[in-house]
């Protein structure tokens, strides 16, 4: 080069804004933990504490044959963001959460945003169906690539679980917080609610799981049927209650005013 010639020598652009370092292959790593870090500086700063979830088919329409758990859904989430808005309390507890899309999903968001709560939804890309709904709260509106970093949120935020009739995706995610829960991976107390007693019945052979042995007889007290509104709320308000509102509770330790609250595995690491 001619030393009197002083044109820059143009660079890479830095790492983190090169668009197609961070889509390759080599940068899968750092996508996963920034779908990780996102959601948690969104919680942290909208000051959510933990949630319920509200599992179920994208298929049930408001007008459609299953129409009734789509208004259950909205009528039950619009009561349980009524009731966690009034408690004294600066963080947002127990707030509604869904996967983001149509269907059940869309009646949770609905419900929530019937009563003025904020409501998060958990969106992952799909080729079909997954198009977020228009109730989620903007700021908690989040778009997933990978799956099993939208189960944590789920899982780890989560304090009861509601799972309206649903297909694969449902049945994926209720045997997965089943599991957590049954082998105590969570440290936590979990109130699960399968909405829809000759659904999850029929659908579901528990009975028979326990008579091959598959699973204790004790497990059956992991979760409980509901079928009806009335009976959903109380069970989630009362199990709520006595798990993380009363002074006494073991679950309330001092970690606990940490926002969110992740919950920690029973098992230290080494």
């Amino acid at each position: 080069m001619n030393p009197g010639d002083r044109r820059v020598n143009p660079s890479l652009p830095p790492a983190y804004k090169n668009e197609e370092f961070l889509r390759s292959r080599e940068a899968r790593s750092i996508r996963i933990l920034s779908e990780y870090l996102h959601p948690l500086q969104h919680f942290r700063k909208e000051k959510i504490h933990d949630t319920i979830v509200f599992f179920g088919s994208a298929r049930i329409a408001e007008d459609g044959p299953l129409g009734r758990y789509y208004k259950d859904a909205r009528e039950l989430a619009r009561r349980v963001t009524e009731w966690s808005d009034g408690l004294e309390n600066t963080k947002r507890r127990f707030v509604v959460t869904s996967g983001g899309g149509p269907g059940i999903m869309e009646a949770a968001n609905r419900g929530a945003a019937d009563a003025g709560g904020k409501t998060i939804g958990l969106n992952i890309g799909l080729p079909f169906e997954q198009e977020p709904n228009r109730w989620v709260t903007p700021a908690l509106n989040f778009e997933f690539r990978y799956f099993f970093m939208r189960k944590f949120w789920f899982s780890y935020l989560a304090k009861a679980l509601v799972v309206f009739p649903g297909g694969f995706g449902t049945l994926d995610e209720l045997s997965e917080i089943l599991t957590l829960v049954q082998t105590r991976k969570l440290q936590k107390d979990m109130v699960v609610l399968l909405y829809g007693t000759s659904f999850w019945k029929e659908v579901l052979n528990m009975d028979a799981l326990v008579k091959y042995g598959m699973i204790s007889p004790e497990d059956m007290e992991l979760f409980e049927y509901v079928d009806d509104v009335e009976t959903a709320f109380h069970k989630l308000r009362d199990g709520l209650t006595a798990f993380y509102l009363v002074p006494e509770s073991p679950a309330r330790m001092p970690k606990e005013e940490e926002s969110p609250a992740i919950a920690k595995s029973t098992v230290p690491p080494e």
